[in-house]
Formats: structure tokens, sequence, C-alpha cells
């Protein structure tokens, strides 16, 4: 049994990014730690939002819930003022933030971290700062380390079929081919079509999210509303580039010897 932790910025993204694969892990036995770098306690009710975290992580077979202690940093070119007792993610000391997650790392003797690629896949502050926290604690602990992200050319994909099905979330076409990772960065792409259920129902499970308001609530309602066929067809796999030393390859990654593959590149 090995033990992964998956580092995320935000309570929904553990599902968006990697839900699958935490899946098929849990599945197989291996131990699965979600840590989250902000609390999502901002909004009208903090609590139920971190139920809905730990309802999804448990239809996932997550094993432990941690929150590094930091507060949502939010969209936006303003950046508001810390809540009382918390600093936002964005304002955090990159090496204090670090010491927190591989402090967290030492205690669950993990054996592989997930991260964000170096775009923070999207470009959100928090996702950025996901990124370089996870790098520097991999480093500090010198545990394996991959990091979630899309191809590119998947991103546009998907970019089409929100505008066909009308959906009101606005892009720049530009921007997108400098967002997540080109296909030659991606090391391993897992199949997890066998747990896209459990994908979708743990997206399900994050209430205030779907039934928020803004882009991403209106996405998010259509991933949920999907029929399992389509769903898996669209969230049906997941993307990581591993971070190695300089010199070295990737290593292969039997998420699970029963279904599906990782890919490795040369």
């Amino acid at each position: 049994m090995t033990t992964i932790v998956a580092f995320h910025a935000h309570a929904d993204d553990p599902v968006l990014l990697s839900g699958g694969t935490l899946a098929r892990a849990a599945a197989d036995g291996h131990r699965v730690v979600v840590v989250v770098a902000t609390d999502g306690m901002d909004g009208e009710h903090p609590t139920a939002r971190w139920r809905e975290l730990e309802a999804s992580a448990a239809i996932l077979g997550v094993r432990r819930v941690v929150h590094l202690g930091y507060a949502d940093s939010g969209h936006g070119p303003e950046l508001y003022p810390d809540p009382p007792g918390r600093q936002r993610f964005a304002r955090a000391d990159t090496e204090e933030a670090a010491h927190r997650l591989a402090a967290l790392l030492h205690e669950e003797r993990a054996d592989l971290l997930l991260g964000y690629d170096p775009n923070g896949g999207y470009g959100h502050r928090d996702h950025v700062k996901v990124h370089e926290v996870a790098r520097r604690a991999a480093r500090l602990t010198r545990t394996r380390l991959l990091e979630a992200t899309l191809p590119r050319d998947v991103v546009v994909r998907l970019a089409r079929v929100v505008r066909a099905l009308r959906i009101p979330v606005r892009y720049d076409s530009a921007a997108l081919g400098r967002l997540y990772s080109p296909a030659a960065a991606i090391t391993h792409r897992f199949d997890v079509r066998r747990f896209a259920g459990r994908k979708q129902a743990a997206l399900a499970a994050h209430v205030s999210d779907v039934r928020g308001t803004g882009r991403l609530a209106a996405v998010l309602r259509v991933l949920v509303w999907l029929p399992a066929p389509v769903f898996a067809l669209v969230a049906g796999h997941e993307w990581y580039a591993e971070v190695t030393d300089r010199g070295t390859r990737p290593r292969s990654l039997q998420v699970s010897a029963r279904s599906g593959r990782s890919r490795r590149r040369r």
C-alpha cells in the first residue's frame, strides 16, 4: 500500500482535477489524503462547505481531509484584506506554507504528492501558489511529485463543447493556448472512466458551489446534470506532468493493476 497526498487550492478542486485518480487509488487499497490550502469559509454557510468537502472526499474513498490553514484569495484583480485570524493563501510565505505541507507529508509517510502545473491550471492565484508550495515541499521531503493538468488541445475542445451547449461562460480563445500544459509536458494519462460515476457524485456533493452564481457554478451544474455516459466521455481521463530531477526520466505509475493505464513519454 502506498500513500498519496493530493494538495489542492479549494474544496471542489480535488474532484475536478484528480477525482478519478483518487477513486482508483482508493479502490486499489492505497491510502489517499486530501489537503486543501483554503477552507472556503468566507461564504454564508462556512461549516456547510467543509461538510460538503468531507462528503465528496468520502465518495472518492479519501481517508483523511486536512486544511492547511489559509483563506481563499478570491477572483478578480483585487486581493481583499485577510479575514480575522487567517491569511489569504496568495499572501502566504511560500517557504512557511511548504514546511506546513512537508510536515504532513512526513506524518503520512507519503509516497506521492499531487500538485498543479506551473500555470496553476487556468491561472487562479491560489492555484499558482499551490504549484509553488507543492514543488518546494516535494524538494524538502524528496517526495515524488505529479502535477495535475490538462493538455491544451483538450482544453480547446472542452471550450467548444461549452460554446455548443450555450453555457454562459466567456473565455478568450487565444488565452486558452497559454493555460494548462502543452502535450509534450504530459507524462501520465489515466483512464478513469470506470470511476466516472463516483467522480460525478463527488462533484454533486458540493451543493453550495453547484447552486451558486457565476461562471464556475454554471459549468458545475452542467457537469452534474450530464447523463452518466456523457460525463464519462468528458471527464473520464486525467493528466499529470511528473516533476523530475534534471537528467532523470519520469517513471511509470501503476495507480491500478486492474483497470486503465498510465502512459509514459520518453
